[in-house]
């Protein structure tokens, strides 16, 4: 008998652990806006320092920390930055750089493995001394992890790349780091090392971390001076924001540890799909926390009977991506290949 879901869509749909809700109940808050609140200083500073930067500002979501990002760095409005056409600020962040800031995007084609050629981001940037015509390029993008490539990871030696093209034309970097800790698990390297280069970075907590709300962007004192200011204008001031910090914080301490496993998993998921008539996924592809992509599949609905929810499930039109294992999961729930037996039926009945 079912009775039970396996939710795929996405890596967001969480519940704080008991330690998080201690943590709100118990934290120490004081006004924000105004730079009082001692939880939420703590966290910031917290991961500039793992991040490798100098200050860092908690806002309410990785699109938050995107758009302060890109406007603090394209601060005069016409200004043009170089992304991937696959990337998250490009097609899931609603616009915001252009209509909120002014800011152009220029997109250049992200390869299967979520990068984009050095030469063809070069060619993109428009100098200010060149044609009036054309706007003034001031940022390149990058996503570490890429998820609409299946969560792949770009390297410390690729980043360095960019980042070294970056300065040679008076360019800043910003990377958007909503899953750089998964990333820095499945490269076994540090998370630091892989934003070395960058100026800003936007870290989300409430994704593959499992908090309740929020990110962090870290960068130069002076950035995140100006972030402030922006993050007011935007609305995204907040009071007490400790309360919210607090369960943050214990997502940073606790969940990077777990994040191997939920990788694991995500493999093991793939492999045993793969095996189902119908569908086809690039399982060499799945190096972090998002699983599928799969063909001729307009719907998708996992159940497992005696199984509690225990991941996330997207689907857009031939192909579905999934986001396999959470840091609060259950641990009675059933190893994934029985998982992957039971629900076998179901995909095919459903596809």
């Amino acid at each position: 008998m079912v009775t039970k879901s396996v939710d795929l869509r996405s890596d967001t749909v969480t519940k704080p652990t008991e330690a998080m809700r201690a943590a709100m109940a118990t934290a120490e808050v004081d006004d924000d806006v105004l730079g009082a609140d001692p939880t939420a200083a703590r966290l910031e500073s917290e991961v500039a320092k793992i991040m490798g930067k100098e200050a860092g500002l908690f806002v309410a979501s990785g699109t938050m920390g995107n758009l302060i990002s890109v406007l603090v760095h394209c601060d005069i409005r016409g200004s043009e930055v170089i992304l991937g056409d696959n990337c998250h600020i490009h097609i899931y962040e609603n616009g915001g750089i252009s209509t909120i800031g002014g800011v152009h995007p220029r997109p250049v084609k992200n390869n299967d493995d979520g990068t984009m050629d050095i030469g063809l981001i070069e060619a993109a940037i428009r100098d200010p001394r060149g044609e009036i015509v054309y706007p003034t390029t001031r940022l390149i993008c990058l996503e570490n992890s890429h998820a609409n490539t299946g969560g792949r990871c770009l390297s410390a030696e690729y980043t360095d790349k960019v980042g070294e093209l970056a300065k040679k034309h008076g360019l800043k970097l910003h990377i958007d780091g909503a899953r750089i800790f998964n990333a820095s698990v499945a490269l076994g390297v540090p998370v630091n090392r892989l934003v070395q280069a960058a100026d800003s970075v936007s870290v989300c907590l409430s994704k593959g971390l499992g908090a309740p709300v929020g990110s962090v962007i870290v960068g130069s004192k002076s950035f995140i001076s100006k972030a402030r200011r922006l993050r007011k204008t935007l609305g995204g001031g907040m009071r007490q924001l400790g309360f919210i910090c607090a369960a943050a914080f214990v997502a940073l301490k606790e969940n990077v540890a777990k994040l191997e496993g939920d990788h694991k998993k995500a493999k093991v998921l793939a492999e045993g799909l793969n095996q189902i008539k119908g569908l086809r996924v690039n399982v060499a592809a799945v190096e972090t926390n998002i699983s599928i992509q799969a063909r001729s599949i307009k719907q998708v609905e996992l159940r497992v009977s005696n199984c509690n929810r225990e991941a996330i499930q997207e689907v857009r039109g031939t192909w579905c991506a999934c986001d396999a294992g959470r840091p609060t999961q259950d641990e009675n729930c059933p190893p994934p290949p029985n998982i992957i037996k039971r629900c076998a039926v179901h995909f095919v009945m459903l596809s």
